[in-house]
């Protein structure tokens, strides 16, 4: 989240999975094409799930950074780093509680339309990241094995050390502020504007306590009108029971 902020305050319009929950209609159904093709080995249309944006971090497109960079051939790519044990903390708080919460929500049926785009999202969080096999990122559906995601983790810095071009690679800790980074992008750093320092674990929480929220409220929403249709029905019995009353009494 706070390379995110950084690049956005360099000058970038940069794509994030904010943007995804920010747009869900448009950005769902764009990356559910994007885990289509990839999963069928086709050439992968980014045009709409990042058209306009000139910047992207994070997850979804750090998990097919491979064909970003064939899209884009001279793009530059910034691997950030950190010890393995605190980002595991940090993923295990923050984008792997999203799947897991929704995986235990039931959404009312008529409500599930709507929330389409969203639950389309998070089924293609868990295709491209926690149960993909294979290189890049993928955990294979055993991230709760903390030793086999370490290796997952090491392996993954290594591969893009070997895939991104000399030149247009920065290996990157946030902690090292804006310095390695404008040197790297050519950009100056803002002026008396100190680093982004952004609390990923309190942001991701907070997502994950909107959409529970939502499904409890489409919940109650289904309750009154359940109540409402009952008493239609148990008016409409009297009336009916009273007519047939009148017509067996004449």
């Amino acid at each position: 989240m706070s390379l995110y902020v950084a690049l956005d305050n360099l000058g970038y319009r940069t794509h994030h999975m904010k943007e995804v929950f920010m747009n869900a209609e448009v950005q769902g159904d764009a990356w559910v094409n994007v885990t289509r093709q990839f999963k069928a080995g086709e050439t992968i249309d980014f045009s709409v799930a990042l058209g306009g944006y000139t910047a992207a971090v994070d997850w979804p497109a750090a998990a097919v950074y491979k064909e970003l960079l064939a899209a884009n051939p001279g793009a530059k790519v910034i691997l950030t780093t950190r010890d393995f044990d605190s980002w595991y903390e940090s993923a295990y708080t923050t984008i792997w509680q999203i799947p897991e919460a929704v995986k235990h929500m039931q959404v009312p049926w008529f409500r599930r339309k709507m929330l389409a785009p969203r639950l389309a999202f998070y089924r293609i969080h868990r295709e491209l990241n926690w149960d993909r096999e294979g290189s890049g990122g993928g955990f294979a559906g055993r991230f709760l094995d903390k030793e086999y995601a370490r290796k997952v983790y090491e392996d993954h810095i290594a591969e893009v050390k070997r895939v991104v071009p000399k030149g247009q690679l920065l290996v990157y800790s946030v902690k090292e502020g804006w310095g390695p980074l404008c040197a790297f992008l050519g950009k100056k750093a803002p002026q008396d504007v100190p680093f982004p320092n952004i609390n990923d674990a309190i942001e991701f929480q907070a997502s994950i306590q909107r959409t529970k929220a939502l499904v409890d409220q489409m919940w109650r929403e289904q309750a009154a009108f359940g109540a409402v249709m009952v008493a239609a029905v148990a008016g409409g019995a009297v009336l009916l029971f009273k007519l047939l009353g009148r017509k067996s009494s004449s």
